[in-house]
């Protein structure tokens, strides 16, 4: 079985992990540029005032900075990880304020699950087949151009620069693509 663009971002964010562990600032700088949006999503959740929860952020990237050696992939994904050290972190504020309250547990049965309904997720994954099998449909170096622009969030002249080719190309390929996936999804 192949591997998908999203296993092999995990794989990437982990060695940038590893690479941050041993000091890689450029390794630090590409993690948080991939992260900083989900993990301040984390962070607002737990800590609703921005303020608070830009701190807690910033508190949890110099952990990061600190504890990447301690990240094992065996464990758990990269993101896993990410995720777990920035929530830990904003409750720890959360906490250290005295605004951390807990109800009584007869009243757990009525906080919502956040995960998705068995039925979404099957719809997502339904949505995804779509996705890939019409990605499939591409030239190999289009699929490879949109899976990097939209899974990996590189821009058009990051694009060109990788593939050695002029901005202006990029940007045709990338047009005439997603005009395939926009026939093929519908």
């Amino acid at each position: 079985m192949g591997s998908t663009s999203s296993d092999m971002a995990a794989a990437s964010l982990a060695v940038m992990l590893e690479r941050v562990a041993e000091g890689d600032r450029s390794a630090f700088e590409e993690v948080y540029r991939r992260t900083a949006v989900k993990l301040f999503g984390v962070c607002l959740r737990i800590l609703p005032m921005r303020q608070e929860a830009e701190e807690a952020l910033q508190e949890a990237y110099l952990l990061v900075w600190r504890k990447a050696a301690t990240f094992d992939a065996t464990k758990g994904s990269a993101m896993t990880w990410l995720i777990t050290l920035t929530r830990n972190r904003a409750v720890d504020r959360l906490r250290s304020a005295g605004r951390f309250v807990a109800g009584p547990i007869e009243l757990a049965d009525q906080v919502p699950d956040p995960a998705p309904a068995a039925s979404s997720k099957l719809e997502i994954s339904q949505d995804e087949r779509r996705v890939a099998k019409c990605i499939g449909t591409l030239a190999a170096s289009d699929a490879e151009l949109i899976r990097t622009a939209f899974f990996e969030g590189a821009t058009y002249a990051e694009l060109a620069e990788r593939a050695a080719k002029p901005l202006g190309t990029i940007k045709s390929r990338i047009r005439r693509a997603l005009l395939t996936l926009k026939d093929c999804l519908s």
